[in-house]
């Protein structure tokens, strides 16, 4: 937990990974691509004293996992979402399995999301009945852009996707996130297009689809589909890291985001081992928009702050949170339902 100011805020990382990329499990050039493409993602982002070497990038230890995340990393809980990636990887990049053998070891840390692929057809459906009995699944982690042989990927409102989500309503799992920002090598950039999210969440309202990434670069876009669908989430992993390179753009997004959606549908993530937790907290609790950006997007609270940081994910995954760290249900803005359309700056 961390404590800043005597305020005390619990933090739920909404999005993890336990990935082997070392090049004994890289498949192809793409393997070697991707997880290039990720290490520069971490090194052109990150404050210098918080970049690793590319080695130290390829895998991380259970130690390290621990020692990044829990014990001088503030988390209180993290979820972990799988990204299998076979046609890249031998044994897949971030699968559930490697994951969930690390939940089990310290089930009072995480949460194992699992995944699914609607191109897998019949038999991926009885897969994921079988994970979500193994696992107890809340939630699943989508990757749209993923290769699969001569398929470079799927759009959620196809045919077969649908039946995976009705599978997802049967089972009971409701947290449906998708990957849907930049594009990663060798990735294709139409594939992650967030618009396909708007058919869903019109046709699911029983789930909740958090947007990983928020559809950066197309920000715009999804704060357009998630004002009118008030399941949609915005999945913060890869915007806040903008905080140090780039603190007037994350002001703007958040700014964005805040007046589009509210603070009740923003959910922290440090997208690790892209990133590690420690200064993305310390630096979002300290953050408040330039001067000259505060007639248009305000100032961020304290109970706005703790709501991204642990308390919303918290509630989407039924996560106990210690009494006197809950705040008041408010919503920013002109006091307009969620999903009326734009509402008033605050």
């Amino acid at each position: 937990m961390y404590e800043k100011d005597g305020q005390k805020y619990f933090i739920v990382d909404g999005h993890i990974h336990f990935w082997d990329a070392r090049p004994s499990n890289q498949a192809n050039r793409y393997g070697e691509g991707f997880i290039n493409c990720f290490y520069d993602h971490h090194r052109n982002l990150s404050p210098e004293s918080e970049v690793w070497s590319l080695e130290d990038f390829w895998q991380q230890s259970e130690e390290r996992v621990l020692h990044d995340l829990f014990e001088v990393g503030y988390v209180d809980k993290a979820i972990f979402q799988p990204t299998y990636l076979t046609d890249f990887y031998v044994n897949g990049f971030n699968t559930i399995e490697r994951d969930g053998a690390l939940a089990e070891k310290h089930p009072d840390r995480f949460i194992v999301n699992g995944s699914w692929d609607p191109r897998d057809g019949e038999e991926g459906l009885d897969k994921l009945e079988a994970l979500a009995e193994r696992w107890n699944l809340k939630g699943v982690k989508l990757y749209t852009a993923e290769w699969k042989g001569a398929s470079k990927g799927w759009k959620l409102s196809d045919p077969w996707s649908y039946r995976y989500l009705e599978k997802c309503h049967e089972l009971g799992i409701r947290n449906i996130h998708v990957h849907k920002g930049p594009t990663i090598y060798p990735l294709n950039r139409d594939t992650f297009d967030v618009a396909d999210v708007d058919e869903v969440a019109t046709a699911f309202p029983e789930l909740t689809f958090v947007v990983e990434h928020c559809g950066l670069p197309r920000l715009e876009d999804f704060c357009w589909i998630a004002t009118q669908e008030p399941n949609v989430y915005a999945g913060l992993a890869v915007v806040l890291p903008f905080i140090h390179t780039r603190p007037r753009y994350f002001a703007q997004i958040l700014g964005e985001l805040l007046y589009w959606l509210d603070e009740n549908r923003l959910t922290f993530a440090s997208d690790y081992a892209v990133w590690t937790p420690k200064w993305l907290i310390e630096r979002f609790v300290d953050f408040q928009p330039p001067e000259d950006m505060r007639g248009e997007y305000g100032e961020i609270t304290t109970e706005v702050k703790k709501k991204i940081l642990g308390l919303n994910i918290a509630r989407l995954y039924d996560i106990p949170v210690p009494p006197g760290l809950e705040v008041a249900d408010a919503h920013v803005g002109s006091g307009q339902p969620v999903g009326s359309g734009p509402k008033a700056p605050a």
